[in-house]
């Protein structure tokens, strides 16, 4: 297909701006306001280079395990059966944007449903056609088996697309997909290490993610000092007061550890920003090592090192989805 010279890349598409864009002079501004915005306004750094990921080599499940995953990667869900979705969802979930990017758009009055602009909270299914920006949009439906990988999250990496300061994100590590796009189920900070799942399902996320399932995440965290058996039993009974909110660990467990470090596993419900950090700082201790070792009915495989990634076979992603009470390929949802 012959290529345009006028013709946006995605960054371009995405952000709304043209390659030739044109400068405004600056406004005249006092001396010592004039010297001040040269220190406010922080310029983006260059991006980093980052090395891929190694993926983890494992042996072939048996015959019985490969014939299933070959006809749950076949399966398809005939589109006339899909059930209508919000639109900022489908967007988002197509690679578009993020969802709070689509719901700014909406409003903003940039996408159009077959030709009248859309509204927010409005349903499409696949028989629709949405434009962006005056651009037609290639929507991506669950009509197949959807993607999941394992990473091996390092200290140092974020667990975002865009940052200013040039950092290495988990997604320059990653190897890029064909159809549609890796989403983080939750994030672990910059200097959380472990467990990071992936994957191309939407639905997916949210039922990991969203509080409301209360799915269980599993840290250890290495302490300077250590808790007593009163601290222990507070945080699993009547929980702890953070700047935002009570905060409870569901189970503690002590793992040991070398003068004056201590180990301890932690099983929290919730994913609220450095939340573990938060509670061992409000009782006096320094958390100078985490790791997330389990996330829901996923642990992290020993055999997976720092820095490693592993995606899992068709018949494993579909004991995850039966976990999350989601159809297979060619089956109907649920009624609830």
């Amino acid at each position: 297909m012959p290529t345009h010279k006028n013709s946006k890349s995605k960054r371009e598409f995405r952000d709304g701006v043209s390659k030739k864009s044109t400068k405004t002079a600056p406004a005249k501004v006092s001396g010592s306001l004039k010297k001040n915005s040269k220190s406010e306004t922080a310029k983006p750094q260059p991006k980093q280079r980052a090395t891929k990921a190694r993926k983890l080599v494992v042996r072939a499940p048996n015959q019985k395990i490969q014939e299933r995953s070959r006809d749950l990667k076949e399966k398809r869900t005939d589109l006339s059966r899909i059930e209508a979705e919000r639109l900022q969802k489908v967007l988002a979930a197509s690679g578009v944007g993020s969802r709070r990017e689509m719901e700014e758009w909406i409003a903003n009055g940039w996408v159009t449903v077959n030709g009248r602009i859309a509204e927010l909270g409005m349903k499409i299914t696949p028989e629709d056609q949405v434009t962006v920006k005056g651009n037609p949009i290639k929507l991506k439906w669950a009509d197949r088996l959807p993607r999941i990988i394992l990473y091996y999250k390092q200290e140092g990496e974020i667990v975002s697309r865009d940052d200013p300061q040039g950092r290495i994100s988990v997604f320059d590590r990653l190897p890029q997909t064909a159809s549609s796009r890796w989403v983080a189920i939750g994030r672990l900070d910059i200097n959380t290490s472990g467990l990071l799942i992936l994957t191309t399902s939407g639905e997916l996320v949210q039922r990991f993610a969203h509080p409301s399932f209360e799915v269980e995440r599993e840290y250890a965290v290495r302490v300077l000092g250590s808790l007593n058996t009163e601290q222990m039993n507070t945080l699993t009974t009547e929980g702890i007061m953070l700047e935002d909110g009570w905060a409870k660990i569901e189970r503690i467990y002590e793992q040991g550890g070398e003068g004056a470090n201590k180990w301890y596993n932690i099983i929290i419900k919730e994913g609220r920003n450095r939340e573990v950090r938060r509670i061992f700082e409000s009782l006096g201790l320094t958390v100078s090592r985490l790791v997330r070792v389990g996330f829901g009915p996923i642990g992290l495989p020993k055999r997976l090192k720092r820095g490693q990634f592993y995606e899992l076979n068709p018949a494993e992603v579909a004991n995850i989805l039966k976990w999350a009470d989601m159809p297979l390929p060619g089956e109907r949802k649920k009624r609830k």
